[in-house]
């Protein structure tokens, strides 16, 4: 009777489970942090790429529908495309990673609070990515840890 119990569909389906369960949880986090890192540098870039592509438009939503406090529309525009080129280059590289991370939360906050409120089923994405970068790090395929490494004592 025990034989049968042991070899239930149940157990069966149980051991296979918790067999893929392991394999997921063993999957390094570098793994996993680069494709995360690749899927907030593109939303950025694509921004930036978008502003300049016709910096006149750009310069006119600041004013009319990017209503950004206390700065005025060009200086934000500025601003905004400037952390839309450099940030995503440096999580590219995994370089400052926890920093940029921080600052691409803060733009998020920004834009969700005072821009496009209603977006914030795309924005929650961004900042769980962000925030898993900021708490955990670029992971081991990216210059941080090269410099981690080099000056570890």
């Amino acid at each position: 009777m025990s034989a049968s119990v042991s070899s239930s569909p149940e157990r069966r389906l149980s051991t296979s489970i918790a067999r893929v369960i392991g394999w997921l949880e063993a999957v390094p986090y570098s793994l996993l942090a680069l494709p995360l890192r690749l899927a907030v540098a593109t939303v950025f870039w694509n921004s930036a790429m978008t502003k300049l592509a016709n910096w006149d438009t750009a310069l006119a939503l600041f004013v009319d529908e990017y209503k950004v406090p206390l700065l005025a529309p060009e200086v934000a525009a500025y601003i905004t495309v400037s952390i839309e080129l450099t940030t995503p280059v440096l999580l590219v590289l995994g370089l400052g990673t926890r920093l940029t991370a921080l600052v691409l939360l803060g733009m998020t906050a920004v834009i969700e609070i005072f821009v496009y409120p209603l977006a914030w089923p795309t924005h929650i994405q961004w900042a769980a990515m962000l925030l898993v970068l900021l708490c955990r790090g670029p992971g081991k395929l990216s210059l941080d840890e090269l410099i981690r490494r080099r000056f570890k004592t």
